[in-house]
This record gives structure tokens, sequence and C-alpha cells, in this order.
């Protein structure tokens, strides 16, 4: 009779739309480690080397495509070779050890997507937590709240980091940009030789709607 009345008066709601949220970013987590970042393949690197041609017409002519020294494959601009996953990546972004799997051309919209439902997860978790601390300064208090008190505290840290890292990755998404080519931007021949700073980005617009559509 009480979960009928908290039914009747949609309190469970919220705690449902929670329980979503995370069941989502669970499956999101998964998806994203598990799936293919945009390996290499041997048999795609005539059709793909043409399709960067078409696509990235700034960059030098003089900038050749490699071959990679590890999987001895053709790497199409932009590619990388990853040590941990061993296998060369197309729009190589970094090697998230917190999914345990590179993002690339194809999870990079998905890992977006992961850090966003993580982090409305974890706002949503501190404010709970938040609402069940009452303080009070006395020791006995602190021994029957200490678990709520560590959450809050670990749930704030980790928001603070998942915050931190969709925000960079938005910033370099809206610049046409990858991790990779940020922090690498002097060691990389098609950035170096390059009259333009960053010869792929077509403004803000334009950057945020192929990445994502």
């Amino acid at each position: 009779s009480d979960l009928r009345k908290q039914e009747e008066h949609g309190e469970l709601l919220q705690p449902l739309i929670f329980v979503l949220l995370v069941l989502c970013s669970v499956l999101l987590y998964f998806k994203v480690s598990l799936m293919d970042p945009g390996f290499v393949k041997p048999e795609e690197e005539a059709g793909r080397s043409e399709e960067q041609s078409l696509v990235t017409p700034q960059v030098p002519s003089n900038v050749q495509m490699r071959r990679c020294g590890y999987c001895m494959v053709k790497q199409p601009m932009r590619a990388k070779h990853c040590q941990l996953c061993q296998h060369c990546v197309r729009r190589y972004d970094h090697h998230c050890p917190w999914i345990g799997n590179c993002v690339g051309e194809r999870n990079h919209p998905l890992f977006i997507l992961y850090l966003s439902v993580q982090l409305v997860v974890l706002l949503w978790g501190g404010h709970v937590a938040w609402s069940g601390l009452y303080f009070e300064q006395s020791w006995n208090w602190l021994q029957h709240n200490f678990l709520l008190l560590a959450s809050f505290i670990l749930i704030v840290i980790f928001t603070i980091v998942v915050l931190l890292l969709l925000i960079s990755q938005l910033y370099l998404i809206s610049c046409n940009s990858t991790t990779w080519e940020f922090m690498s931007h002097h060691r990389i021949p098609y950035l170096r030789h390059s009259e333009l700073e960053n010869p792929f980005d077509q403004g803000v617009i334009l950057n945020l709607w192929r990445f994502f559509c």
C-alpha cells in the first residue's frame, strides 16, 4: 500500500529515472569499451586514402601516407598506432585507461555520450548524498555519517574529473582536433608542414555537425 501511495504521488518516478540513467551509463561503457574504435585494416587502405584526400584538401601535398612500422599498414591521415591495442586507429584521439580501449573515429561520439550520461549520474548522486548530510560538530555524528561523507567526497572528485574531460573533449571537437594532435602538434608531419595551424578546422558549427551527424 505504501508503494502504491508513492506511485500515486509520483515519488517513484525520480528513482526510476536515476536507475535507468545508471543502466544506460553501464551499457554505454561496455559498448565503448568493446567496440572497434576504427582499426585500420589492410583491405581498407586504398579506399580510405582516397576518402581522406577529398576530406582534407588543405593538407600539403608533400606529406605522404607512411607505412606503420609496427603493423605494416599504410596509415590514413590522422591515424596513429596504439602500442597497447597493437593496431593503427583512424582519427586517433587517445587510449583511455578508464574504458581499456582507444577512442577513435568509430567510438568517439559514443564516448562523448557516455561522459555526458556519467556526468548527469554523478551530479544527481552528489545531490542525493548532500541532501542526506546534516552536519554536526560531534564525534558521534561522524561515526554515523562517515560512509555517506566519504561517498560524497568521492562523487565530487569523479565529477570534477569527468567534467574537465568532457569540456576538453568538446573544445577539441569544436576545433576539429584530437587529443593526440593537440598534444603532439610539433611531431606530426601533416600539421608541422601545414601553413595553417589546424588544416582540418572548418568552423565550430560544421565541425560539430560532421562529428555528431
